[in-house]
């Protein structure tokens, strides 16, 4: 299970960019162009980190779980190429990321559920991607209440562990093509898994339409969303910040 060199690359651009926050002006950091890449580089960074950390959650709890091929496609190496979808993985994220501020965990991991023991590990594996985003969210969120770094750092921190929390509410939703999804799916009926079958494929990308077309619906998903914030610890003034920096072209 040693880590990729391109996760470890990733790791790098996402350690760079925190020390490029460390340099701006600090009575202006936000508006700093050197905090400005600093943050950009974390976040893209972090966030390409975030991804293969949820999907080699889901990896290890199902090889664990008895389906042992998932060593063998090198989804135990931390290595994003063998995560990713071209839509799902790239353009859609990156779609909802810069105009609706909802970030996709968009990796794709094949899993032999016929392999799995039981229904139980069926489900740990489907929870386990999510909860990885939590985790992260929540110490991320802490390093900012306990370390108090400078103030772009701590913005850029804080907006990364948002993604984060707002990944894992969306993730856990009991949407089919979802993570929640999977999670009840083995407990379900077979009319009822044929049916999340069938809607797997559309049903997110309705969910997220309604996301962003409706802001009633969406202000639910994001006041739920940082409440679970709060809970770990996160502040919302610097993830604020850490968003306006991040997107600078708005």
């Amino acid at each position: 299970m040693r880590p990729s060199p391109l996760f470890l690359g990733l790791l790098a651009i996402t350690v760079a960019g925190a020390v490029l926050t460390l340099f701006g002006d600090p009575e202006s950091p936000i508006d700093d162009p050197v905090v400005i890449a600093g943050t950009v580089l974390f976040v893209l960074g972090g966030w390409a980190v975030s991804l293969c950390l949820h999907e080699f959650g889901h990896a290890v709890v199902a090889y664990k779980g008895g389906d042992y091929a998932v060593k063998a496609r090198g989804y135990l190496t931390l290595d994003i190429r063998h995560y990713t979808d071209p839509i799902m993985s790239l353009v859609l994220p990156l779609v909802l990321l810069a105009f609706g501020g909802i970030p996709l965990p968009g990796g794709a991991v094949w899993i032999n559920h016929h392999a799995l023991r039981n229904k139980r590990v069926e489900s740990l594996v489907s929870l386990a991607g999510p909860v990885s985003n939590l985790v992260l969210g929540a110490l991320l969120s802490l390093s900012v209440l306990l370390f108090q770094p400078p103030a772009g750092l701590a913005a850029a921190l804080s907006y990364l562990a948002l993604l984060q929390i707002l990944a894992f509410v969306l993730n856990i939703l009991p949407v089919p093509g979802l993570d929640g999804w999977g999670v009840i799916e083995p407990w379900m009926s077979y009319q009822a898994q044929q049916f999340g079958a069938k809607a797997r494929p559309w049903a997110p990308l309705v969910l997220f339409a309604v996301l962003l077309a409706f802001p009633a619906i969406a202000a639910i998903f994001f006041d739920l969303s940082y409440t679970v914030f709060g809970l770990v610890g996160g502040e919302p003034l610097w993830a604020g910040l850490g968003q306006g920096t991040f997107m600078f072209w708005r």
